[in-house]
């Protein structure tokens, strides 16, 4: 098996995981209070990811002021985006959230270009604004298709762009984990704070079930996502993050029922078409300038 396939296992892998752990947050969602449940998931996610994180020795405390910064913006992009993105997806069918979210790489990109000048040319601003139509047809703006939690999701999807753009500004030997573990316990701290206003109820045996299965899930995503950028080309791999969406489609249908409409797969489709085109010309570019030089 070439380094590529398994890198394209990896990521179908860490998506599967992820949208796994969006099901089980869902279906904790018609029971157990928002940030209970994002305080105790936080508590279990945590302490997993420190255990991996000691096990592999990527636990690092000394970065330089610019990169804790970089954490630190970063780690509330990540709880603004949990508590939206979880909002969205308690009052919303899986896939149709999940759907929203695809057009990511077409955000970063976009906003590599407004914030690091990153050259972006016509070809992908193209496809960038293809997706961005493909959006407005899953969200539908209008009296009918278009709620306030379709709103939350589109904030989720800003509030994860800005997390991917402080990422890349990180220097190379901050370890992803580390990165990862002040991340979790940022969320875990904010719903711990925000639920003292709220009333928690008492959890039985199936939720605590359904809720340490999230957060090793959310260990799954995780490590596989870490394992991903040690296997194979990132060019080659990335487009296979689109999986998200037809795990998404599968599990909805599966567990809750729920099948898009033909203007939500559609809106779908376009996304992931323009995604992947926006990545693979990205490499092209890429390789490209290494030719040159």
């Amino acid at each position: 098996m070439s380094d590529n396939t398994k890198g394209a296992l990896l990521m179908i892998c860490s998506m599967a995981a992820f949208t796994f752990n969006d099901t089980l947050v869902k279906l904790l969602g018609k029971e157990v209070p928002l940030f209970q449940m994002l305080f105790l998931r936080g508590v279990l996610a945590s302490v997993l990811i420190w255990a991996l994180a000691r096990a592999l020795g990527k636990i690092r405390w000394r970065l330089s002021r610019k990169d804790w910064g970089l954490v630190a913006l970063r780690s509330g992009a990540e709880t603004g985006a949990a508590y939206y993105f979880i909002t969205a997806l308690y009052h919303m069918p899986i896939a149709n959230v999940t759907a929203v979210l695809q057009i990511l790489p077409l955000t970063v990109t976009l906003g590599g270009a407004l914030f690091f000048g990153e050259k972006v040319g016509w070809r992908r601003a193209s496809a960038i604004a293809a997706g961005f139509c493909g959006m407005l047809l899953i969200v539908r703006p209008g009296p009918e298709g278009f709620d306030q939690y379709a709103i939350y999701a589109l904030i989720a999807v800003g509030f994860v762009t800005l997390r991917d753009l402080s990422t890349r500004k990180m220097s190379p030997n901050v370890p992803s984990l580390t990165v990862t573990l002040v991340a979790s316990l940022s969320v875990m701290v904010f719903a711990g704070v925000a639920s003292l206003g709220h009333q928690w109820v008492v959890m039985d045996l199936n939720q605590w079930m359904l809720l340490a299965g999230a957060a090793v899930f959310i260990l799954g995503g995780y490590s596989f996502s870490v394992l991903v950028m040690r296997v194979g080309e990132v060019s080659f791999v990335a487009p296979f993050r689109y999986s998200g969406l037809l795990w998404a489609l599968l599990l909805g249908f599966v567990v809750f029922g729920d099948w898009p409409d033909t203007l939500t797969l559609l809106g779908g489709a376009i996304v992931v078409s323009a995604g992947v085109f926006t990545l693979a010309r990205g490499r092209k570019l890429s390789q490209e300038k290494v030719d040159r030089t």
